[in-house]
């Protein structure tokens, strides 16, 4: 019956968990801030933006950080791609891919924040709110 939900076995899934749990703690004990993917987009704008919003110290204070933790979600599909893992080709057509990004954009924005950040450290953390958003 598992095999249903897990066509690879539990390993990979097990062993992604634990590399996500072991990240975002690593990033909370050095930076003492929640992880998540939805601020960042508006980090980087920050460097090109001058309006208030995009000047706020959280954004501009944050850049480093952020931009390392991009960089370590695209290095790790990176490394998988090169270790020749199993991969599941998609066979939807692109403007469905644009269409999802352009409602998740949206969601993440109206609930203050993207599932990166609520359902992986805000759920850790026992967060009301982001219990209530995930």
């Amino acid at each position: 019956m598992l095999d249903q939900f897990f066509p690879h076995g539990l390993a990979p899934y097990l062993i992604g968990g634990l590399l996500i749990g072991v990240g975002v703690a690593l990033l909370f004990i050095t930076t003492g801030r929640q992880g998540g993917a939805s601020t960042f987009l508006s980090t980087v704008w920050s460097w090109f933006l001058q309006t208030p919003f995009f000047q706020q110290a959280k954004l501009r204070e944050s850049r480093g950080w952020r931009g390392v933790y991009a960089l370590g979600m695209l290095s790790g599909g990176l490394l998988y791609a090169m270790l020749g893992l199993p991969m599941e080709a998609t066979h939807l057509p692109v403007w469905k891919f644009i269409v999802g990004g352009l409602m998740i954009g949206f969601g993440a924005r109206l609930g203050g924040g993207c599932t990166s950040g609520h359902g992986i450290c805000g759920m850790a953390s026992i967060s009301g709110g982001s219990i209530l958003m995930v």
